[in-house]
């Protein structure tokens, strides 16, 4: 199967993503041991998240706190009054044999988030995907299989209970979602949505975001849906993209050849760009949910909620929506601006220091984004401050220094130099008095290259301009030379 094959516009896809964050906590959900990320196997652990007998959980407030902001942030209900439940399933990593979560009681539903797909065309379009339900529960520990064998792959596992008891967020989407590229969209504004918070990292590479894909077909103009497949242990939304396009073509293929499409859930197996099944799933698991014995209830004030409310950040959309309406920012340099937190904040406060809007970004999103990519740096790793940035941008506007002039120094202002320094007898050179002398000696010190523009080359001006501003160290107005070499080359 090619991926260049494409779904018969017959069929739609029905997607739904089932999206685990981790919260950037302290300590667990119902503990005090740490949440810290790469520590030795079995360190941060206690008797509580090891379920051990005698031990009560208490539930971490900050978690509550992280969770009631992310369901504000994606427009839903905020539940006045939701409680923990028992899930109960058998599994090595699971250590009290059930995991403390939220069934049919969560903290957040109805809500939703808007996509925004930018076409080949630079046009976006926007789609609202709804949110069915936000809840917080806890994560189990991990399985470490190892060891090498024919049959199963590994003879051996061990397991790390650091991260049982992690505080999480489950968010459930509804089934909006028609493509791959809906998909991965959805992931990555959720995570952005996330970071802006504060409350998660979103880092797929730690496991800090997790997305599991609900997926079905059905022929277009049918109301019921096709038998739904589950897809795992995707690390990237590039891989969510390409899992989710190719389990389309499966599936359209199986029902084209008259194959039962089986409920099951599947790994995509990035090496050979495909999924493959783990297990059959026939039915729903029945986890025998009841009421959490050792929690109370979760009731969140009016007051505590209008205060978390406030707390809210400016999100990613509102960011974009600002950006393009106030400042005349196309759409490409919004996006790049708020993808990241920290790249928004240090472009206003470039503006905050005088820098125009449209220059700033295109410093941001140009020269020095290509400089952070080549040093894997992020953009408070740079000792070019938004206000040293913002005095460039100054002196290039004010005719003082030439856009070339500052690309040629932009290492040394990276490097920590004020612009006052390194421009330090460097202005551009604006006087048609001194640049008309040495354009005169550069035409005279290249009359061959004269007598071929005079006979019709004219490609040769530029020629000229470059020896002119080769012979002021790129000081001379580039406007303004280019005028008087036109001049005299055709006085």
């Amino acid at each position: 199967m090619t991926s260049s094959a494409l779904v018969k516009t017959e069929y739609e896809a029905i997607i739904g993503l089932e999206t685990h964050c981790q919260l950037s906590t302290n300590t667990k959900i119902f503990s005090t041991s740490s949440t810290a990320f790469g520590a030795d196997p079995n360190t941060n652990i206690d008797p509580v998240c090891m379920g051990l007998p005698g031990v009560l959980p208490v539930l971490n407030e900050k978690v509550l706190e992280y969770a009631v902001k992310a369901g504000l942030a994606l427009n839903c209900q905020i539940a006045k009054y939701s409680k923990f439940d028992r899930k109960q399933y058998f599994y090595p990593d699971l250590p009290k044999n059930y995991q403390i979560s939220q069934y049919d009681l969560p903290i957040a539903e109805h809500g939703w988030l808007e996509i925004e797909l930018v076409g080949a065309d630079g046009n976006s379009t926007r789609k609202r995907i709804g949110i069915t339900r936000l809840h917080m529960e806890e994560d189990a520990g991990k399985l470490v299989h190892a060891g090498s064998d024919r049959l199963s792959g590994s003879t051996y596992s061990l397991v790390d209970y650091n991260r049982a008891g992690v505080p999480l967020v489950e968010i459930v989407s509804e089934p909006d979602l028609r493509s791959g590229q809906e998909a991965a969209e959805y992931a990555q504004e959720l995570r952005r949505i996330l970071r802006y918070l504060g409350v998660s990292d979103g880092n797929m590479q730690e496991g800090s975001l997790r997305c599991d894909v609900n997926i079905s077909v059905r022929p277009i103009g049918q109301e019921k849906f096709g038998t739904k497949v589950e897809i795992k242990n995707m690390n990237s939304f590039n891989a969510i993209q390409r899992a989710i396009e190719y389990e389309i073509e499966r599936q359209v293929a199986a029902v084209e050849a008259g194959e039962r499409i089986v409920q099951e859930t599947r790994l995509w197996e990035e090496g050979t760009q495909r999924t493959i099944s783990m297990r059959v799933k026939e039915g729903s698991s029945d986890y025998r949910y009841f009421p959490e014995p050792d929690l109370g209830p979760i009731e969140v004030s009016e007051e505590t909620l209008a205060t978390w409310r406030s707390e809210l950040p400016e999100l990613p959309a509102q960011k974009r929506s600002r950006y393009e309406s106030e400042l005349g920012l196309s759409t490409y340099d919004t996006r790049v601006l708020t993808e990241d937190l920290t790249v928004s904040q240090y472009f206003e406060a470039a503006i905050a220091s005088g820098a125009n809007p449209k220059q700033a970004a295109n410093w941001i999103t140009q020269d020095i984004a290509a400089y952070l990519n080549k040093q894997k740096l992020g953009i408070t790793e740079i000792a070019l401050t938004p206000t040293n940035l913002a005095k460039t941008i100054t002196l290039i506007e004010k005719g003082t220094i030439s856009n070339k002039q500052a690309k040629d120094k932009l290492s040394d202002l990276l490097n920590g130099r004020s612009p006052d320094e390194v421009f330090q007898g460097e202005e551009k050179i604006s006087d048609s008095s001194v640049l008309e002398p040495i354009i005169d000696q550069v035409i005279a010190a290249n009359p061959k290259e004269l007598e071929k523009y005079k006979s019709g080359k004219t490609s040769l001006k530029g020629f000229f301009v470059g020896q002119v501003l080769k012979q002021t160290g790129g000081r001379a107005d580039p406007k303004l030379t280019n005028e008087l070499v036109d001049k005299k080359l055709n006085g």
